[in-house]
């Protein structure tokens, strides 16, 4: 994996339906950097079926790829992630019983500056790739936080509503000297 000093990476996490794509675009325009769009909503949505396992590892690969592709087209700045591994790796665990190594070891490996938690406080919005129903958005979320802090990550819980939600964002950045 590609590890450059000139890039800062931030990773916007957290259940579904609770903002990471309106956030992460927003925190991009307002920083002028580099946004990675998720990627297994796309992949997912375009299935007609039921993902499964080798799904999930595909999405995971993808991901990878994009990241050293994003990385070596800008050099220096932020890279935001709407979404990142740590989600597809709780997914494996909670949905398959298993995580294979490499994305562990990805994930372990990676220099992520911070994570950008979304709260559960925005209301439930379904749609077809929503799985959930919302019941388990809060267990998703400590699920996610657990990782975050198993890996030795550095994170930040977001909330708020609109506007309030990039402004909030954009000062737990601030905090950790992430700013442009």
């Amino acid at each position: 994996m590609l590890i450059d000093n000139n890039i800062r990476r931030i990773v916007i996490t957290g259940p579904e339906s609770t903002g990471k794509t309106e956030l992460a675009r927003a925190l991009s325009i307002k920083m002028n950097s580099v946004w990675i769009p998720e990627y297994a909503r796309s992949y997912v949505e375009n299935l007609h079926r039921h993902y499964n396992y080798d799904d999930v590892l595909l999405i995971a690969q993808y991901q990878v790829a994009q990241e050293a592709e994003y990385a070596l087209k800008i050099r220096k700045g932020i890279l935001i992630f709407d979404t990142w591994l740590i989600i597809t790796k709780v997914w494996l665990d909670l949905v398959f019983g298993k995580c294979p190594e490499w994305i562990t070891d990805h994930i372990r490996a990676s220099k992520i500056d911070l994570f950008l938690v979304c709260d559960t406080d925005l209301p439930w919005i379904a749609d077809p790739v929503r799985e959930n129903g919302g019941e388990k958005r809060k267990e998703l979320f400590q699920l996610y936080c657990n990782e975050i802090v198993a890996f030795g990550f550095k994170y930040e819980i977001v909330s708020g509503f609109g506007d309030e939600r990039a402004e909030n964002a954009l000062t737990a950045l601030s905090k950790h000297g992430l700013e442009l």
